[in-house]
């Protein structure tokens, strides 16, 4: 078994944590809000620390799953940070999803550090961290993925290295990119079914069953049937992560019409007061509009 370190104890951290420590891997933790981490402590053994220096001195694997670019760095980087507190050889695995730009930062302090990064963003919401049953999107080194890959099985259901550092997060681009178009899709045949007088549970019923089936739509429909938007990932979130997505398009020459109409659209939704709404809350907006 393996010394661990676990930094950030969100809806996605706290269980992915747990699991490490169920696997029977010695975890120490860290969040910002030390009360948190506590509570964790209590709830599942372990020991927590002040400081992600504190958390990584002498782990073989630090994982972290914060909010976003300067968060990834805050935990990463100076004296109080993580790579100043991992020894020689250890290796960092970062489950959040941020910008390539950033990968590649820390990739090339970790390495000056002698020490290795694996990108390794999610997905699967909070369900699965919970099941123990994320897709992992890795970048980095072959070697460091490989000693990675049995500790992160702790919590994973799928956990492939796609390439270099920055592919995992490339990788979870694609994943925001497909979703932000299905969620849009789906809400607007729930929205056409309601205005034409249809029973929406008895059209998903049938369609799901054909090619328009989908992840959002087996767990989604009922939920945004029933004008509920508090099961899943938050649409203050998808707007962070539709705008690396939006950015690295315009770096590698894609082009995102769909993904850059649905973010104006999520904006839509944070107006209407749906920040902390889940994605499947362009519904809402589709039916203020009347």
């Amino acid at each position: 078994m393996a010394k661990c370190a676990f930094l950030g104890l969100g809806v996605m951290g706290y269980p992915m944590a747990a699991h490490l420590r169920d696997a029977g891997h010695e975890v120490t933790v860290y969040n910002r809000s030390a009360e948190k981490a506590r509570a964790w402590v209590a709830q599942h053994g372990g020991s927590f620390a002040s400081t992600p220096h504190e958390a990584s001195m002498s782990a073989d694997f630090v994982m972290a799953c914060v909010g976003n670019d300067d968060d990834l760095r805050s935990v990463c980087l100076g004296e109080e940070g993580a790579f100043a507190g991992m020894s020689e050889g250890a290796i960092f695995v970062d489950h959040t999803t941020v910008s390539a730009k950033v990968t590649a930062q820390l990739y090339k302090a970790a390495d000056s550090a002698q020490i290795s990064f694996v990108d390794a963003p999610i997905s699967g919401g909070q369900a699965g961290a919970e099941n123990g049953a994320l897709s992992i999107m890795c970048g980095g080194d072959a070697g460091a993925f490989a000693r990675a890959e049995p500790v992160m099985q702790a919590y994973a259901k799928l956990c492939r290295r796609i390439g270099e550092s920055g592919a995992g997060q490339m990788t979870k681009m694609c994943n925001q990119i497909a979703i932000a178009g299905l969620v849009q899709g789906l809400s607007e045949a729930l929205h056409f079914a309601e205005k034409a007088g249809l029973d929406g549970r008895a059209v998903v019923e049938v369609i799901s069953q054909g090619a328009a089936g989908s992840w959002q739509m087996a767990n989604r429909y009922e939920t945004m049937i029933d004008d509920e938007f508090e099961h899943g990932f938050a649409v203050d979130w998808m707007r962070k992560d539709l705008g690396i997505c939006l950015d690295a398009g315009d770096e590698v020459g894609a082009s995102l019409p769909v993904t850059a109409l649905v973010d104006q659209f999520y904006k839509d939704v944070q107006k209407l007061g749906g920040g902390r709404w889940d994605t499947s809350s362009l519904i809402k907006r589709l039916r203020a509009m009347g």
